[in-house]
């Protein structure tokens, strides 16, 4: 690992940042942050050798596929993309994961996915976004639904969720919604974040593992 760090290495990787910065200020430890070090090599140079990942890439590393197309995908790399230039650097990278570890405050995970889900960006989640949230889980389960019962799930989750009954559901509600039914955001959570200095670089072939057991 010590070969990451060397200082010609580390001269070409735009927006490095120290591995001990990191760790002060996500859940990660220093030798966590040096794991996610390797993994952010492995990703931002597996199409355009850069060091910096590129959408394409990571979309590449969600689904193992460039060209699939996914609402969340995007909506997380805009997330991660903190600096809104088109990349995630490392810096990025790392404060954007802790949120998934799972020593992540409750308050950053549930903060993190109402972003994600306001789609349009307008500071509360609108009853359209909603059914896209719906239709991208179902599309993930695979659980095929008739349009009437997709309608019925997305108007009993809005009405439950829209306490104040003004069409749209603000941080506040979003936070009483989440709380009462926190299977909504176990997707802000990833447990292999925990062990990843342990795990790398196990997890990342992880993946590749289940498709052959397929």
């Amino acid at each position: 690992m010590g070969c990451y760090f060397s200082t010609s290495k580390k001269s070409k990787i735009p927006g490095y940042e120290d591995p001990t910065v990191l760790a002060s200020e996500t859940p990660f430890t220093v030798s966590e942050v040096e794991a996610l070090y390797e993994l952010y090599m492995k990703l931002s140079n597996s199409i355009i050798e850069d060091g910096l990942i590129h959408k394409e890439e990571f979309q590449l590393a969600l689904f193992r596929n460039r060209n699939k197309r996914n609402l969340f995908a995007d909506r997380i790399f805009d997330l991660f993309d903190v600096k809104r230039n088109g990349v995630i650097e490392f810096g990025e990278f790392v404060r954007s994961l802790g949120v998934f570890h799972p020593n992540a405050p409750l308050e950053d995970k549930i903060a993190f996915a109402f972003r994600l889900y306001d789609l349009r960006q307008t500071g509360y989640i609108e009853r359209e976004e909603l059914k896209e949230m719906v239709l991208a889980l179902l599309n993930e389960s695979d659980l095929v639904l008739s349009d009437d019962m997709i309608e019925s799930i997305v108007d009993k989750t809005f009405k439950d969720a829209d306490t104040k009954d003004d069409g749209k559901i603000d941080q506040d509600e979003w936070k009483a919604f989440v709380t009462q039914h926190p299977s909504l955001i176990k997707n802000m959570t990833l447990p292999y974040l925990k062990d990843i200095s342990m795990a790398f670089p196990s997890f990342i072939a992880r993946t590749e593992v289940e498709e052959q057991e397929l």
